[in-house]
């Protein structure tokens, strides 16, 4: 197993670097609110628990979390019965790295790759960076020594099966694709088939990012899954729902439609890097209890990341 794909590996100081860069335009709305709440207080009076709901709010934790954390904190408040407002930030940190889901995986690995082919389904609406994400993420199971096929079940955009098959060739890893208009179920078909044939480790389908219509999108996925499994019966080990992170609570909206339409195991959070929306990814962790696995924080092929809750906290308090 590599080091890239473990929550609690040793970081590089460049690799850290760019996490804390990346949340930076969060950190910093948050913490300017905060600061000016604080501004000339001794103690954590109820002005300044206003202050860090409205900081929450901003950043699009969401109102049901933003009032979880808020009654933690009161309840920490009456107990504790500290006075000092520098120990606010401690407390924060703790609430909410509280609220993030925890991943059921007992091990450090972020993918249970001793399954052979490992399956993951990638959904997500179109625009929210599903296709750079599935590229971003081939490319570093390849330089980890993973045999990576893709799968271009995304057959209604022509756009969608190109840009697939340029980050394949980039990452120098196998694609199965089909014409544009084809059932998505057989390429997904085709791609195990192949993956298995190849002794393949990892295998990625992309699939189509529509939502205006549930009940299609619900027996297209199903259909997926279906078929995958005629060749690998416990496929697919994981869905993972692509959120970008800088669309706030439209985020939150897409979690909850897609979680409708299929079993999501997994998120993957993006473009974190150009937003002060990043606190919808507590948000979106805390509501739907489901585990969070990638985040993107820049452009680079590295700067999809493995999330690790202890430190994304400590970037975004620090």
């Amino acid at each position: 197993m590599g080091l890239f794909f473990r929550r609690n590996k040793q970081e590089e100081p460049e690799q850290k670097k760019s996490l804390d860069e990346g949340l930076g335009k969060t950190r910093r709305s948050f913490f300017d609110r905060v600061s000016h709440a604080l501004m000339g207080k001794s103690v954590v009076d109820a002005d300044v628990l206003d202050s860090i709901e409205e900081a929450l709010i901003a950043s699009d934790v969401g109102a049901d979390t933003t009032m979880k954390i808020i009654e933690r904190l009161e309840e920490r408040v009456a107990r504790d019965k500290f006075l000092n407002s520098d120990e606010l930030n401690q407390i924060l940190c703790e609430e909410i790295q509280d609220m993030l889901c925890a991943d059921s995986n007992d091990t450090d690995d972020i993918f249970d790759f001793s399954k052979k082919p490992y399956v993951i389904m990638v959904v997500g609406v179109n625009g929210v960076g599903k296709t750079t994400t599935i590229g971003k993420l081939a490319s570093q199971l390849k330089k980890e020594g993973k045999k990576v096929v893709l799968g271009a079940a995304d057959t209604f955009r022509a756009a969608a099966v190109d840009q697939l098959t340029i980050w394949a060739e980039r990452a120098g890893v196998d694609i199965v694709k089909q014409q544009m208009g084809s059932d998505p179920a057989s390429v997904a078909f085709d791609t195990v088939k192949s993956a298995v044939a190849k002794d393949a480790d990892v295998v990625i389908i992309d699939t189509a990012g529509r939502l205006h219509n549930k009940v299609n999108l619900m027996n297209e996925l199903t259909k997926i899954r279906n078929v995958m499994r005629k060749v690998i019966p416990d496929a697919p080990h994981d869905v993972m729902l692509v959120i970008d992170g800088s669309t706030g609570q439209n985020g939150f909206n897409q979690a909850k439609e897609f979680t409708k339409a299929t079993d999501v195991t997994c998120l993957a959070v993006t473009k974190l890097d150009g937003t002060a929306k990043g606190g919808v990814v507590i948000g979106i962790s805390d509501q739907f209890q489901i585990p969070i696995k990638l985040i993107g924080v820049g452009e680079k092929i590295e700067d999809l990341r493995p999330f690790d809750k202890k430190e994304f906290i400590e970037s975004l308090f620090k």
